[in-house]
Protein backbone atom coordinates (compact mmCIF):
# COMPACT_ATOMS: atom_id res chain seq x y z
CA UNK A 1 0.00 0.00 0.00
CA UNK A 2 2.28 2.17 1.08
CA UNK A 3 3.96 2.08 -2.81
CA UNK A 4 0.83 3.26 -3.56
CA UNK A 5 0.57 6.57 -1.54
CA UNK A 6 4.37 7.42 -2.05
CA UNK A 7 4.74 11.03 -3.61
CA UNK A 8 6.40 9.50 -6.76
CA UNK A 9 3.15 7.72 -7.41
CA UNK A 10 1.15 11.06 -6.65
CA UNK A 11 3.72 13.10 -9.06
CA UNK A 12 2.30 10.49 -11.46
CA UNK A 13 -1.10 11.04 -10.67
CA UNK A 14 -0.82 14.57 -11.15
CA UNK A 15 0.67 14.40 -14.57
CA UNK A 16 -1.89 12.04 -15.59
CA UNK A 17 -4.31 14.93 -14.62
CA UNK A 18 -2.20 17.71 -17.08
CA UNK A 19 -2.33 15.42 -19.72
CA UNK A 20 -6.22 14.59 -19.73
CA UNK A 21 -7.10 18.27 -17.23
CA UNK A 22 -9.54 19.14 -20.80
CA UNK A 23 -11.36 15.88 -20.44
CA UNK A 24 -11.83 15.66 -16.68
CA UNK A 25 -13.84 19.17 -16.03
CA UNK A 26 -16.90 16.61 -15.05
CA UNK A 27 -17.47 16.38 -11.69
CA UNK A 28 -16.53 13.04 -9.87
CA UNK A 29 -18.70 12.60 -7.75
CA UNK A 30 -17.58 15.10 -5.08
CA UNK A 31 -18.70 18.50 -6.29
CA UNK A 32 -22.17 18.37 -4.80
CA UNK A 33 -20.22 17.96 -1.53
CA UNK A 34 -19.38 21.48 -1.55
CA UNK A 35 -21.01 24.50 -2.34
CA UNK A 36 -19.61 26.98 -4.61
CA UNK A 37 -20.28 31.02 -3.89
CA UNK A 38 -20.99 33.05 -6.74
CA UNK A 39 -17.93 35.98 -8.03
CA UNK A 40 -20.16 38.62 -6.49
CA UNK A 41 -20.83 36.82 -3.54
CA UNK A 42 -17.30 36.41 -3.08
CA UNK A 43 -16.03 39.85 -3.51
CA UNK A 44 -18.90 41.14 -1.04
CA UNK A 45 -17.55 38.73 1.29
CA UNK A 46 -13.70 39.38 1.02
CA UNK A 47 -14.25 43.20 1.53
CA UNK A 48 -15.66 41.91 4.84
CA UNK A 49 -13.83 43.64 8.09
CA UNK A 50 -14.14 40.58 9.65
CA UNK A 51 -12.09 38.40 7.83
CA UNK A 52 -8.48 37.46 8.76
CA UNK A 53 -5.95 34.59 7.12
CA UNK A 54 -3.83 31.71 8.71
CA UNK A 55 -1.20 29.46 6.38
CA UNK A 56 -1.49 26.16 7.47
CA UNK A 57 0.87 23.02 6.40
CA UNK A 58 0.14 19.78 7.52
CA UNK A 59 1.10 17.33 4.77
CA UNK A 60 -0.48 17.28 1.03
CA UNK A 61 -2.01 20.41 0.72
CA UNK A 62 -5.34 18.65 -1.36
CA UNK A 63 -6.08 17.22 1.66
CA UNK A 64 -5.98 20.08 3.94
CA UNK A 65 -7.58 22.62 1.46
CA UNK A 66 -10.44 19.58 0.82
CA UNK A 67 -11.13 20.17 5.05
CA UNK A 68 -11.53 23.54 5.13
CA UNK A 69 -13.60 23.94 2.17
CA UNK A 70 -16.17 22.18 4.41
CA UNK A 71 -16.02 24.14 7.30
CA UNK A 72 -18.67 26.63 7.84
CA UNK A 73 -17.22 30.52 8.15
CA UNK A 74 -14.15 30.04 6.02
CA UNK A 75 -14.47 32.17 2.80
CA UNK A 76 -11.32 31.26 0.83
CA UNK A 77 -8.94 27.89 0.80
CA UNK A 78 -5.79 28.17 -1.91
CA UNK A 79 -3.25 25.65 -2.16
CA UNK A 80 0.75 27.14 -2.00
CA UNK A 81 3.99 27.06 -0.81
CA UNK A 82 5.34 28.91 2.06
CA UNK A 83 8.40 28.79 4.33
CA UNK A 84 11.32 28.44 2.19
CA UNK A 85 13.60 30.21 0.07
CA UNK A 86 13.50 29.97 -3.75
CA UNK A 87 10.75 32.85 -4.99
CA UNK A 88 7.52 31.42 -7.24
CA UNK A 89 8.60 28.15 -6.79
CA UNK A 90 6.69 25.37 -9.20
CA UNK A 91 5.38 22.52 -7.80
CA UNK A 92 7.99 20.17 -9.13
CA UNK A 93 10.49 22.50 -7.93
CA UNK A 94 9.23 21.65 -4.39
CA UNK A 95 8.91 18.53 -4.75
CA UNK A 96 12.85 18.04 -5.16
CA UNK A 97 12.74 18.94 -1.59
CA UNK A 98 14.90 21.64 -2.13
CA UNK A 99 13.72 24.99 -1.88
CA UNK A 100 12.82 24.66 1.59
CA UNK A 101 9.21 25.21 1.09
CA UNK A 102 6.18 23.48 2.72
CA UNK A 103 3.28 22.26 1.16
CA UNK A 104 0.59 25.20 2.77
CA UNK A 105 -3.14 25.96 2.42
CA UNK A 106 -3.96 29.91 3.05
CA UNK A 107 -7.32 30.32 4.63
CA UNK A 108 -9.35 32.96 5.35
CA UNK A 109 -12.32 32.90 7.49
CA UNK A 110 -14.63 35.20 9.01
CA UNK A 111 -14.49 35.82 12.44
CA UNK A 112 -17.74 36.01 13.20
CA UNK A 113 -18.57 32.50 12.12
CA UNK A 114 -15.65 30.49 13.21
CA UNK A 115 -12.76 31.61 15.74
CA UNK A 116 -8.63 30.32 15.42
CA UNK A 117 -9.52 28.03 18.11
CA UNK A 118 -11.49 26.36 15.83
CA UNK A 119 -9.16 26.52 12.96
CA UNK A 120 -6.44 24.79 15.24
CA UNK A 121 -8.53 22.31 16.61
CA UNK A 122 -9.39 20.97 13.24
CA UNK A 123 -5.87 21.07 11.96
CA UNK A 124 -4.75 18.91 14.86
CA UNK A 125 -7.62 16.94 14.64
CA UNK A 126 -6.76 15.64 10.65
CA UNK A 127 -3.01 15.24 10.56
CA UNK A 128 -0.95 13.96 12.71
CA UNK A 129 1.60 16.71 14.06
CA UNK A 130 3.89 14.34 15.55
CA UNK A 131 5.69 12.84 12.01
CA UNK A 132 8.71 14.78 11.27
CA UNK A 133 8.79 15.48 7.69
CA UNK A 134 6.03 13.37 6.97
CA UNK A 135 2.58 12.16 7.02
CA UNK A 136 1.58 8.79 5.83
CA UNK A 137 3.66 8.11 3.06
CA UNK A 138 4.08 11.70 1.91
CA UNK A 139 7.97 11.82 3.22
CA UNK A 140 9.77 15.52 2.88
CA UNK A 141 10.52 18.61 4.66
CA UNK A 142 7.60 20.01 2.39
CA UNK A 143 5.03 17.52 4.13
CA UNK A 144 6.33 19.35 7.63
CA UNK A 145 3.78 20.36 9.93
CA UNK A 146 3.70 23.95 10.37
CA UNK A 147 1.81 27.16 11.32
CA UNK A 148 3.27 30.44 9.81
CA UNK A 149 1.47 33.10 11.95
CA UNK A 150 1.36 36.77 11.33
CA UNK A 151 0.53 38.45 14.70
CA UNK A 152 1.23 37.84 18.07
CA UNK A 153 -2.37 36.38 18.29
CA UNK A 154 -2.04 33.82 16.11
CA UNK A 155 1.62 33.03 17.81
CA UNK A 156 0.02 32.81 20.97
CA UNK A 157 -3.30 30.53 19.93
CA UNK A 158 -0.54 28.68 18.17
CA UNK A 159 1.74 27.35 21.22
CA UNK A 160 -1.36 28.31 23.33
CA UNK A 161 -3.02 24.99 21.85
CA UNK A 162 0.56 22.80 21.44
CA UNK A 163 0.91 23.62 24.91
CA UNK A 164 -2.37 22.18 26.01
CA UNK A 165 -2.55 19.38 23.44
CA UNK A 166 1.00 17.70 25.47
CA UNK A 167 -0.27 18.82 29.01
CA UNK A 168 -3.43 16.59 28.28
CA UNK A 169 -1.10 14.05 26.55
CA UNK A 170 -3.02 13.98 23.39
CA UNK A 171 -0.06 12.59 21.32
CA UNK A 172 1.82 9.81 22.63
CA UNK A 173 4.90 11.51 20.88
CA UNK A 174 6.69 15.37 21.04
CA UNK A 175 4.46 17.80 18.74
CA UNK A 176 6.89 18.34 16.33
CA UNK A 177 4.44 21.42 14.67
CA UNK A 178 6.74 24.31 13.92
CA UNK A 179 5.35 27.73 14.80
CA UNK A 180 7.04 30.62 12.52
CA UNK A 181 6.27 33.66 11.56
CA UNK A 182 4.59 34.26 7.60
CA UNK A 183 6.73 35.51 5.15
CA UNK A 184 5.52 34.81 1.64
CA UNK A 185 2.43 32.53 0.18
CA UNK A 186 2.96 31.19 -3.52
CA UNK A 187 -0.28 30.18 -4.77
CA UNK A 188 0.15 26.79 -6.97
CA UNK A 189 -0.88 26.08 -10.12
CA UNK A 190 -4.30 26.11 -10.87
CA UNK A 191 -4.59 22.20 -11.42
CA UNK A 192 -4.16 21.74 -7.81
CA UNK A 193 -6.55 24.30 -6.84
CA UNK A 194 -9.88 22.65 -5.36
CA UNK A 195 -8.31 19.37 -6.41
CA UNK A 196 -10.18 16.41 -3.90
CA UNK A 197 -13.66 17.99 -5.15
CA UNK A 198 -12.49 18.31 -8.69
CA UNK A 199 -10.90 14.67 -8.93
CA UNK A 200 -12.18 12.75 -6.08
CA UNK A 201 -12.15 9.61 -7.99
CA UNK A 202 -8.55 9.73 -8.52
CA UNK A 203 -6.66 6.98 -5.91
CA UNK A 204 -4.78 9.52 -3.83
CA UNK A 205 -8.05 11.20 -3.27
CA UNK A 206 -9.67 8.05 -2.42
CA UNK A 207 -7.26 6.49 -0.21
CA UNK A 208 -5.35 9.26 1.25
CA UNK A 209 -7.79 11.81 1.41
CA UNK A 210 -11.28 10.73 1.49
CA UNK A 211 -10.68 9.30 5.33
CA UNK A 212 -9.14 12.65 6.15
CA UNK A 213 -12.44 14.25 4.87
CA UNK A 214 -14.70 11.50 6.33
CA UNK A 215 -12.80 12.15 10.00
CA UNK A 216 -13.25 15.32 9.80
CA UNK A 217 -16.83 15.31 8.81
CA UNK A 218 -17.65 12.85 11.65
CA UNK A 219 -16.14 15.39 14.12
CA UNK A 220 -17.30 18.33 13.28
CA UNK A 221 -20.63 17.40 11.99
CA UNK A 222 -22.46 20.21 13.48
CA UNK A 223 -20.09 22.77 11.96
CA UNK A 224 -20.13 21.89 8.20
CA UNK A 225 -21.40 24.57 5.64
CA UNK A 226 -24.77 23.93 4.77
CA UNK A 227 -25.43 22.62 1.45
Amino acid sequence: MSNILNRSLRAKFTTLILISLSLSMQSCGQNSESKKMSPTKINQTMNNGNLETITLAGGCYWCIEAIYERLDGVVKVESGFSGGTMKNPSYRDVCTGETGHAEAVQITYDKTKTSLDEIFKVFFTVHDPTTLNRQGADEGTQYRSAIFYRNEEQKKAAESVIADLTKAKVYSDPIVTQVVPFTVFYKAEDYHQDYYNQHGSQPYCQIVIRPKVEKFEKVFKDRLKKQ
